[in-house]
């Protein structure tokens, strides 16, 4: 814990400017809910070429709200860094929920990991995006870096793995559905 203090002052002591107290909660706000992931997302499923990047988003985010928000938040019950240090300047509203993992770097991640299957340009802009998102979390002193690293890692493996396994399970669905034509033409 003294390890994950050290580095939220470090970054106020070294980043902290009167530019970035307004910035960094408009870019924290676009990750709220996954907002920007979500709206991404639909746009992008209006889009025939990135139609299943779309809906992998989308399924990749409803796994990591279940298990990153849902079980391992409440599991973990960890306190966030504002809660503890309740001395803090807070530029947002102090959440309610616990903080391990973060959620808006797990929804982040999980949309840049999906992303950067089908595109290098959209997904390298949407890491970006990830990245700063996760920063603000730090910044606003709303989340410890350990919450940002285990939101990275829970929203790496969900992402790299929602569009393999959607993808079998397209694959499994089309041969199901020719054989099922086949045996009653």
């Amino acid at each position: 814990m003294n390890f994950d203090f050290g580095i939220l002052y470090e970054i106020q002591e070294n980043f902290q400017s009167e530019f970035l107290d307004t910035v960094m909660p408009v870019i924290t706000r676009l990750g709220s809910g996954g907002i920007i992931w979500i709206v991404s997302a639909f746009v992008l499923i209006c889009f025939k070429k990135y139609r299943k990047c779309g809906a992998d988003m989308l399924i990749g985010m409803l796994i990591g709200l279940i298990i990153g928000n849902l079980i391992i938040k409440n599991l973990v019950a960890r306190e966030r860094p504002c809660w503890i240090d309740t001395a803090f300047n807070m530029l947002i509203t102090v959440p309610k929920d616990y903080s391990f993992p973060s959620g808006h770097t797990l929804s982040s991640v999980i949309s840049s990991a999906v992303i950067m299957r089908k595109s290098r340009i959209l997904g390298i802009f949407s890491a970006v995006t990830a990245l700063l998102i996760a920063f603000s979390r730090m910044y606003l002193f709303v989340h410890f870096p350990t919450d940002i690293l285990g939101g990275i890692i829970l929203g790496l493996i969900i992402g790299i793995s929602t569009p393999v396994i959607t993808s079998k399970f397209i694959l499994y669905r089309k041969s199901h559905i020719k054989k099922e034509m086949q045996k009653n033409p």
